[in-house]
């Protein structure tokens, strides 16, 4: 029955007529050809005819004479008058079949075995639900971090922000959580990362027993920012079948910043002016439409929980992409690389995350004792370099005593595993009522 399916879609998308323009110029990356206006619209793809074979491209822009397009490859070889065929707007078709699968961009297989597609073609970018017909935010995640289970939990249909540098922990961070989040299927974005690192990921990282509910779709940094861009809609187009079919998604996107500089790219190649201390404007509701599209499903459908990476260089989260991820999402976590160069892993910094799942998410009791750990937690990041330097004295501020006393069973507690979220606020319990080292 996929045979037949997917043959009735093959067939469905034959069209009676192909239309084809020429190049008429070539400039700074920018391929301009005639003869498709009156056919094609931006977004479209097309297949550029070159000496030594062919190239991929999108029409980024549309003047009264010719199409300006935007090539997914390399130009070397073409020429003046060269034939365009214009493909229409990309669709991708995802079913079952592709789970434990990884994939590009445009749906094609990369693990070297053939790829079924689905019989219902998805567009690449379409609109959220409407905001009415939403659900609520669902039940709490056991996530197996003991975290994230009591001082930042995980809802079903949140979305979240985990903000990072380079060589924090992010990736190790994210591969946890796609291996112990409830879920029933895990789609994963991977943006613009490095080529040796698609392998390592599968198969150490997350390895067999992850890869076995994953769907990974992945475009490399060598890739064109075309491809790069469109690595984030696909996986969210992934993520929105299986939503549709009642299930529950946990997609992994990883990274929003690489997504915002591929568009930035083919934005300054269109011609729209730098204004967002170096992104175009558009930057702004192209991050915030993707993030929308997550989140609770509709009525009798299921829900998509998003996890979305951002690299903020110096760890400043007043970046843009950060600023406006932040503003969007309902909860983020930081990554802080002073925790990290001491060796704590998960390197989150409490005090600065937050989750806006709380306090619908806990219990009055489990609120209590969240509120206690973070007040621990803050005061002694207010006074951390006064402790360290020896100009603390205890017994002068009851609070930052207890403070002291708490911090490195907290901060142990941070570090630990737990199979439930009832096991991770035992464990917060017993760290918040330790006598200190000290005084044993």
């Amino acid at each position: 029955m996929q045979k037949i399916a997917t043959l009735t879609q093959r067939l469905k998308r034959l069209t009676p007529v192909t239309y084809y323009g020429r190049v008429r110029s070539i400039r700074a990356g920018v391929i301009c050809v005639s003869g498709l206006n009156a056919y094609a619209s931006v977004g479209d793809r097309v297949r550029i005819g070159l000496q030594s074979g062919s190239i991929g491209g999108e029409i980024v822009g549309l003047r009264q004479s010719f199409a300006e397009i935007l090539p997914e490859g390399e130009p070397e070889g073409l020429s003046i008058g060269a034939r365009v065929k214009l493909l229409f707007a990309p669709e991708i078709s995802p079913c079952d079949s592709w789970i434990g699968r990884i994939i590009d961009p445009l749906g094609q297989p990369l693990d070297g075995r053939p790829l079924p597609r689905g019989a219902a073609p998805r567009p690449f970018r379409c609109e959220a639900l409407p905001a009415i017909a939403r659900k609520r935010l669902g039940a709490r995640l056991a996530t197996g971090l003991a975290v994230f289970d009591t001082l930042l939990p995980l809802v079903r249909g949140q979305r979240i922000g985990l903000f990072a540098g380079s060589g924090v922990g992010k990736s190790s961070l994210l591969s946890r959580l796609a291996r112990n989040v409830q879920a029933d299927i895990v789609v994963i974005a991977m943006i613009g990362e490095r080529g040796r690192e698609l392998r390592e990921f599968v198969e150490k990282t997350l390895g067999p027993e992850g890869m076995r509910r994953a769907v990974i779709v992945t475009a490399t940094s060598d890739r064109s920012p075309l491809i790069r861009r469109r690595c984030a809609w696909a996986a969210m187009a992934v993520a929105e079948h299986f939503r549709d079919q009642g299930r529950h998604v946990l997609l992994l996107a990883d990274s929003i910043t690489r997504f915002a500089e591929a568009h930035r790219e083919i934005a300054f190649a269109a011609g729209e002016p730098p204004s967002y201390r170096g992104f175009p404007p558009s930057v702004a509701n192209l991050i915030m439409a993707l993030a929308e599209r997550a989140g609770p499903g509709a009525e009798g459908s299921g829900d998509i929980t998003g996890i979305f990476s951002v690299l903020v260089a110096g760890s400043d989260m007043e970046e843009p992409i950060a600023d406006i991820l932040r503003g969007t999402l309902d909860g983020h976590v930081i990554l802080d690389r002073a925790i990290a160069e001491r060796g704590r892993f998960p390197a989150v910094d409490v005090v600065r995350s937050v989750s806006r799942a709380l306090p619908d998410a806990a219990s009055e009791t489990e609120n209590s004792m969240i509120a206690h750990a973070r007040k621990a937690l803050g005061t002694y990041a207010e006074s951390e370099l006064m402790i360290r330097s020896g100009l603390y004295a205890a017994g002068s501020d009851p609070q930052l005593d207890e403070a002291v006393r708490l911090y490195p069973h907290l901060d142990a507690f941070v570090t630990g595993a737990c199979p439930s979220v009832a096991e991770s606020f035992s464990a917060l319990a017993v760290a918040l009522r330790k006598p200190s080292i000290a005084g044993r």
